[in-house]
């Protein structure tokens, strides 16, 4: 019976979405979405059944022997080859995974034969490749794609596939750690900046960046956050996107709900530096990791990453 399905699943701070891909029709099967609250503090054995539990539900009605795997979206740290947690106390979430087997654990709880394979990457590079292979980065050789929200996720792509080791892409295809201003690119390009620079500016403190982009209509100290984030993102962006030659920036996560707060900002910053990309932002939205992530299990794409993902 041939294997035409793949599980996408992204594995997130306090929850797990997956569905069902039919890989040759490039697509996701209707009805298939399964979401559920998990929390990342619990011991590892109720961790681990909320997410079989799910994706029990996207399983839900095809025959398993059709089933060629899942793919996982997963934060770090985590060994990707070898599906093992290494969330420590300072990551803060799913620590009590740490050590554990994933792949080998899930497959026994769903009851799966050693041919159903189960297969993980780092979530940013998901979501990226999920972009190149049915969203905004479609259509284009090159793209860099990024993530703001708790962190900053970015990834490079090149034909459909990351780009961990290159000259023209920083350590690990990722920039997050790379240096800016004081500190480093996650400090200033995710919702903690948004906070920290609100309540030392206003006094005020906020529950993220949805409440600062409300006062923003009525607070000319709230709207220059926006403006100053923008201005930064695109002379941060810019050297690695011309070095790149990216052709498409896709912008997702949850800052991006305020991008005509801060988006006129980061293009004409991009512009400044004579830089003409495809900026979008992601219309797959939380779907492009699933996507991405249900992408391991095409062979030909499989073959191609696996010596990568050591590197991510």
């Amino acid at each position: 019976m041939t294997r035409k399905y793949a599980i996408g699943t992204d594995i997130g701070g306090s929850h797990i979405s997956c569905a069902l891909i039919e890989i040759d029709k490039e697509q996701i099967v209707l009805g298939s979405h399964s979401n559920k609250e998990v929390d990342n503090k619990a011991p590892a054995e109720v961790i681990l059944a909320a997410w079989a539990e799910a994706l029990r539900l996207s399983m839900d009605g095809i025959d398993h022997r059709e089933l060629a795997g899942i793919g996982f979206a997963m934060p770090g740290p985590f060994d990707y080859p070898n599906g093992i947690a290494l969330f420590t106390p300072e990551v803060v979430k799913y620590q009590n995974l740490y050590g554990i087997d994933v792949a080998s654990r899930l497959r026994e709880l769903l009851d799966l034969p050693e041919e159903c394979s189960l297969r993980f990457m780092n979530d940013a590079s998901a979501f990226a490749v999920g972009e190149a292979w049915m969203g905004k980065a479609r259509g284009f050789e090159r793209s860099v794609c990024i993530t703001l929200g708790t962190g900053f996720g970015s990834a490079f792509i090149d034909t459909g596939i990351p780009v961990v080791e290159r000259m023209d892409v920083p350590l690990n295809g990722c920039v997050w750690h790379l240096p800016f201003k004081d500190g480093i690119a996650d400090d200033s390009f995710s919702t903690r900046w948004f906070i920290h620079q609100y309540a030392l500016r206003s006094g005020q403190r906020s529950s993220g960046v949805r409440e600062i982009a409300i006062q923003a209509e009525i607070d000319p100290l709230a709207k220059e956050l926006f403006i100053e984030f923008g201005n930064n993102l695109g002379g941060f962006l810019g050297p690695w996107l011309e070095k790149f030659k990216a052709g498409a920036l896709v912008i997702g996560g949850n800052i991006s709900g305020a991008y005509n707060l801060f988006g006129n900002y980061l293009e004409d910053s991009l512009k400044s530096q004579n830089l003409r990309i495809e900026i979008s932002l992601s219309g797959l939205k939380e779907d492009a990791a699933i996507i991405g992530s249900a992408r391991l299990l095409d062979e030909n794409f499989w073959n191609k990453i696996k010596p990568l993902l050591i590197k991510m």
